[in-house]
């Protein structure tokens, strides 16, 4: 059996699942998961992570929108116990988070990341994008 991939979405999605459950050999592996996240969500994560990375300097350095994303995963990962992997990197001189990427979380997941960046910018003053707007 290859891979197969069901978005429940109402009687006829589920039949289809269940068809598939039904038919599968010994040994297949079956794993449900949450929705993914919400496009909205995304745009608000990525608008979010550039406020942060135009504000704050960490340690003294400008880090981009993409190392920001790369921290607050590492917080969600250790608030959540998700897994967590450090292994060497491939010169020996330092180390590599293989956390999850981003587009695998869930709904309730991204919700929790983009409140982390909320808390750590209240703590560190960033203005963001969405708050001056509805200021206005």
């Amino acid at each position: 059996m290859t891979r197969y991939l069901v978005t429940l979405l109402g009687p006829r999605s589920r039949s289809e699942a269940a068809a598939l459950v039904a038919k599968a050999p010994v040994g297949t592996r079956v794993e449900f998961k949450a929705s993914k996240r919400t496009m909205p969500q995304n745009d608000r994560m990525w608008a979010m992570l550039t406020d942060v990375s135009r504000q704050v300097p960490w340690h003294g350095v400008k880090l981009t929108p993409d190392s920001w994303k790369l921290l607050f995963l590492d917080a969600l990962r250790r608030e959540i116990g998700g897994e967590f992997r450090i292994v060497p990197n491939i010169d020996g001189d330092g180390f590599v988070n293989l956390g999850t990427s981003s587009s695998d979380l869930s709904k309730d997941e991204m919700t929790m990341l983009i409140e982390l960046v909320f808390k750590f910018g209240a703590e560190h003053g960033v203005v963001f994008a969405d708050d001056k707007a509805e200021a206005a």
